[in-house]
């Protein structure tokens, strides 16, 4: 029987859903090999519990309007990130979500300008940006879908435009996750690929089941070096990161939101700011950056504005 198509609200509820149960079986896999860009061990427990996030908000609401669906998990998300994997996460859907407000029926075309915007939001977040990592997955992935919506000779509104893409998107989005570990040092060297890139690779994944209706299939990650459950969980035997992740939600002007990244970009690293929502003269930011004492980050998030959402978090989470 013909796995039946789907591309309207259901489907983004379908991928939100799937998102989560793949992450939560699979987290502990991602946990073993996330050892950039801290060792710590967390980064399937940090996608699982952002994506329930984004999930839990709109499961049982009734929106027909994809972009609001789907920019009302990425917002809830947002809120509540959980480290570097999070906050990107909820970044690529709050991205995702942008072109599609207006519209009730996921396209081709509409997903290669979702998987665009979600490039261009989550890549301008980090303030030093580092291919071999998720970042290199969408833009593989966006990459892969507008070249198909160019080249595709399917009419682009239908649902076989919209399955051509996504099957695009995941092969390339595959082959960007085996290509990290030549990307990044600690990756090769530790013969694995890395741990965020193959979550976000789990992501699209579920959205190409949610559209087709086809089961996710556990073979194509055969060719993931690191990516297998007998492997040795690396991230225990990392040396441990001395410092602590501080993360917070604030409202800033584009000038103060500047200044503020300025000085975390400073004092530590992994800054990512991101653009929750509008207010009235500027937006509501997630922050989040790695510092080696959680005052310095505070005090110059303090003499920006007042944050909410405070979160501290050792980044050695295991011993040495």
């Amino acid at each position: 029987m013909t796995a039946k198509i789907s591309t309207g609200a259901s489907a983004v509820l379908a991928w939100l859903d799937g998102t989560v149960r793949l992450l939560g079986n699979h987290s502990d896999r991602l946990d073993a090999i996330n050892i950039f860009p801290v060792a710590d061990g967390d980064t399937g427990s940090n996608l699982y519990l952002t994506a329930r996030t984004a999930h839990d908000a709109v499961s049982m609401l009734d929106v027909e309007d994809l972009g609001e669906l789907l920019g009302l998990a990425g917002r809830a998300g947002m809120e509540s990130a959980r480290g570097n994997s999070g906050t990107l996460l909820a970044v690529v859907f709050a991205g995702f979500a942008e072109p599609l407000l207006g519209h009730r029926r996921l396209t081709g075309p509409l997903i290669a300008a979702g998987l665009d915007r979600a490039r261009v939001r989550s890549w301008s977040a980090l303030s030093e940006p580092v291919p071999g990592t998720m970042l290199s997955v969408i833009a593989a992935a966006a990459d892969a879908a507008a070249d198909t919506v160019m080249h595709s000779t399917t009419e682009p509104t239908s649902r076989a435009a919209a399955v051509e893409v996504l099957e695009a998107v995941c092969a390339a989005a595959l082959q960007a996750v085996v290509a990290t570990e030549a990307q990044l040092g600690p990756l090769a060297t530790a013969h694995v690929v890395d741990a965020g890139a193959v979550g976000l690779l789990l992501v699209l994944d579920a959205l190409r089941a949610a559209v087709t209706g086809e089961a996710f299939d556990e073979d194509r990650y055969a060719p993931l070096h690191g990516y297998g459950i007998q492997d040795p969980h690396l991230a225990a035997s990392a040396l441990p990161e001395a410092g602590v992740e501080v993360m917070c939600t604030i409202a800033l002007s584009p000038l103060q939101a500047a200044t503020l990244r300025a000085e975390l970009d400073a004092v530590g690293e992994s800054v990512i700011m991101t653009p929750v929502n509008e207010t009235g003269d500027g937006y509501r930011w997630r922050v989040h950056v790695h510092v080696p004492r959680e005052e310095d980050a505070l005090e110059a998030i303090g003499r920006a504005g007042e944050p909410v959402n405070v979160s501290v978090t050792d980044l050695c989470t295991h011993e040495g």
